[in-house]
């Protein structure tokens, strides 16, 4: 009797594995890329799209897809499967990021017509429950906050097309994505140089390159050798794929929103270079693990083939930044 006992509990604790592994595997499995166009029409019930809800609804269902994915928001779970999790999580945060980017870009650029503006009223709120701590799982709860955001977004798309109202707007000017585009090459000048540090090499310091009077507020060495940790090598390959995949849905929509201002200085092609180079980095990865060879060694590096499409996409970026710039 007392050995039957023993075969149920090991059949029990076998099939809770099984279970919880299958679970994992389906809860880290990426979201499609989505018609950003196609989802605001069916959302506004209109084929009449003005300024602003392009960008905004790539807003709302980007946030919306980070909590409604299956499995849900993992970032800040605290209990088996997901909390053995890790690669879904750094893909959380990694569109997180650029969610967060883009919202501080809605309010303080592109809802305002010049610096003296004010602010709009549901952004002020909005953008900054987009900040809160992406592991926080108590009251207020990360999902809880991104789902109020989500809400007072969709009153602020709502908003743009009401004639009778003009306190909410959506300023399409080249100055303005100019800017946003500037913070885009910072976090991706930032994915780059962590995926490419999957391969250790010694770097010269050029923190204060270029200007001579430039001045930093504790020596550093002149040259430093930079290497990931192992632990490390797979959450900034998926960090990168989860930002990149937000990033695609945003510059698709500011294709649209934006189309007066990129035609006015031909670079509707710079753009859709930029996008192609990112949808190369969603490409099904074949491989069980992200392998971490050694630059020409026998196996492939992962991280590496990201850091290129990383790194060409974001030299498009500020090419079409210049572009804007000019006159």
């Amino acid at each position: 009797m007392q050995q039957i006992s023993k075969r149920m509990i090991g059949s029990a604790a076998l099939a809770i594995v099984v279970i919880g592994w299958l679970l994992g595997w389906y809860w880290s499995r990426e979201p499609d890329t989505f018609d950003v166009v196609a989802v605001a029409k069916e959302q506004l019930e209109t084929n009449e799209l003005v300024s602003g809800q392009v960008v905004s609804t790539a807003l709302i269902e980007v946030t919306d897809t980070l909590l409604h994915k299956p499995g849900g928001y993992l970032s800040n779970d605290v209990i088996p499967p997901s909390v053995f999790l890790d690669n879904m999580p750094a893909w959380e945060f990694g569109a997180l990021e650029m969610v967060r980017d883009l919202a501080l870009a809605m309010r303080k650029d592109f809802s305002r017509s010049q610096s003296q503006s004010v602010e709009d009223g549901l952004l002020i709120k909005a953008q900054p429950k987009l900040n809160i701590d992406s592991q926080a799982w108590v009251m207020p709860s990360a999902e809880g906050e991104y789902e109020d955001a989500i809400q007072l977004l969709k009153q602020y798309r709502l908003e743009l097309a009401n004639k009778g109202a003009d306190s909410s707007q959506f300023h399409t000017r080249s100055d303005n994505l100019r800017d946003w585009l500037k913070q885009v090459e910072k976090r991706m000048g930032s994915l780059s140089q962590k995926l490419s540090a999957s391969v250790g090499a010694n770097r010269e310091n050029t923190n204060l390159a270029g200007d001579p009077s430039a001045m930093q507020s504790t020596p550093s060495p002149t040259i430093f050798y930079t290497r990931t940790s192992w632990w490390k090598i797979d959450d900034n390959f998926y960090e990168a794929r989860g930002a990149t995949w937000a990033l695609i849905h945003f510059l698709k929509a500011v294709e649209v929103d934006f189309a007066d201002v990129l035609e006015k200085k031909n670079a509707q092609v710079s753009l859709r270079q930029i996008i192609r180079e990112l949808e190369s980095t969603q490409e099904t990865v074949w491989s069980p693990m992200i392998l971490n060879g050694d630059g020409f060694g026998m196996l492939a590096n992962h991280s590496l083939v990201m850091a290129n499409y990383i790194s060409r996409a974001n030299a498009a970026l500020i090419e079409l930044s210049e572009l804007l710039n000019q006159g």
